[in-house]
């Protein structure tokens, strides 16, 4: 359980607050509700270009990370398709630098050239690096724009090529900001042993007199119903044949989610889950395999995907884990096997409340999520699924005849053969 004070200061910036009197650190996340999905389809790439921008200097402060680093803070940031997140923790007699760091860069960028160059780059070459060159690299690149095909997840947060980004323009960049780096379109939330009346003052010197600006209204194209089965075979050079399947599932806020979140650790989470004891130890025909759930805040997947052994088929592979998919959906799961993949959840959750920087930066995204009261509601959600809950969700998601799937051969292995 995690305590919190919540309020709006006047220009629309959401501010939550949770003291921890066992620590000296505090931790300062600011979350935008900005992500990959809100990128126009024929520029994308620039919400995560713009997370690097944002440590390219802003109007008062040429250089984020000295100051930061004399006041002994760490810094860091993060974007996915649905949010950007950038936190500091440091030393709590030292908040106020953290304040002035972060109210100076929602305020105004410096908007150089220079910086605007440098940061490309980085990003051009994290591209390369990350999702081109790399053995799997471009597995989600691939796999996404085969399961969407309207939605805007259908592309990575990276962007979908090299190109949006070098296209980039100085214009572009500033309407961003100013679209989407707004204190009403923003949560900041401190976490340490805090002195509360003055955490707010100092909030209300640095974030108070940032204007407002016009709210951005969200209107995503949605996804139409995935009425038959897509596939895509693809060859690399990679050491060994990949198998990925992606299922749709609701929104991370649904009821259901917790049940289908579930649904992915009895499969793979551990060595005595199913797919990992059934086609990894006794069948061999996986050398390692996992499922896991994408909890985006609009429709999300559900991703099985597994390395196949020497010498095995794709179709080998695929029928054997149809098999264990088909076992959870025909059979109600036992009292004592759910109760497992509780226990490993409530744990996850219990590491989740010990340090700041991770209560800062949980609750900052349950509120852009949805509202930040949610946060206290997981653990009892995922403790009140049932196995008949487990029984219907596994019926609803893990339709094969509505799924995405990826065969991802390897160029030197042998050539497996496949139905399609």
């Amino acid at each position: 359980m995690i305590s919190f004070e919540k309020y709006t200061l006047d220009n629309g910036l959401t501010v939550i607050l949770h003291k921890d009197i066992n620590t000296p650190i505090a931790a300062v996340n600011i979350a935008y509700n900005v992500g990959s999905r809100d990128e126009n389809p024929n520029r994308t790439g620039l919400a995560h270009l713009f997370e690097h921008l944002m440590f390219g200097g802003s109007k008062n402060i040429p250089k984020y990370d000295e100051p930061l680093q004399r006041a002994g803070g760490e810094n860091n940031a993060f974007t996915n398709v649905d949010v950007t997140n950038f936190y500091i923790t440091l030393p709590v007699q030292n908040l106020e630098t953290a304040f002035w760091l972060e109210s100076d860069r929602m305020n105004e960028l410096a908007f150089s050239k220079k910086s605007l160059e440098n940061q490309r780059h980085v990003v051009i070459e994290e591209f390369k690096q990350s999702y081109l060159n790399q053995p799997y690299g471009d597995v989600m690149l691939l796999l996404k724009p085969l399961a969407y095909k309207v939605h805007p997840y259908q592309w990575n947060t990276i962007g979908k090529k090299i190109e949006h980004i070098l296209e980039t323009t100085m214009e572009e960049v500033k309407e961003f900001f100013y679209t989407f780096y707004a204190p009403n379109n923003a949560v900041l939330s401190v976490a340490g042993n805090l002195d509360m009346d003055k955490t707010k003052a100092m909030i209300e010197k640095w974030f108070g007199d940032i204007p407002m600006r016009k709210q951005y209204q969200r209107n995503l194209p949605p996804e139409p119903i995935q009425t038959e089965a897509r596939i895509l075979e693809v060859e690399r050079d990679v050491p060994v044949d990949c198998l990925y399947k992606a299922y749709k599932m609701g929104k991370r806020i649904d009821p259901d989610f917790h049940s289908v979140d579930l649904i992915s650790d009895i499969f793979s989470n551990g060595k005595s889950s199913r797919l990992h004891r059934n086609l990894v130890k006794n069948k061999q025909l996986f050398s390692s395999i996992s499922a896991y759930v994408l909890g985006t805040f609009d429709e999300g997947l559900f991703i099985v995907n597994g390395y196949l052994a020497p010498e095995i088929t794709f179709q080998q592979a695929e029928d054997a884990l149809r098999e264990e998919l088909d076992d959870l959906k025909n059979n109600i799961i036992s009292e004592q096997e759910l109760e497992k993949v509780k226990n490993k959840i409530k744990t996850v959750l219990y590491y989740s409340e010990l340090q700041v920087h991770d209560k800062a930066l949980n609750l900052a995204l349950t509120e852009i999520m949805d509202t930040v009261e949610f946060i206290n509601e997981e653990e009892n959600k995922y403790i009140a699924v049932t196995p008949d809950d487990i029984y219907l969700n596994s019926k609803k998601i893990l339709q094969e005849n509505v799924c995405s799937t990826l065969y991802y051969k390897a160029k030197s292995a042998h050539k497996n053969s496949v139905s399609v």
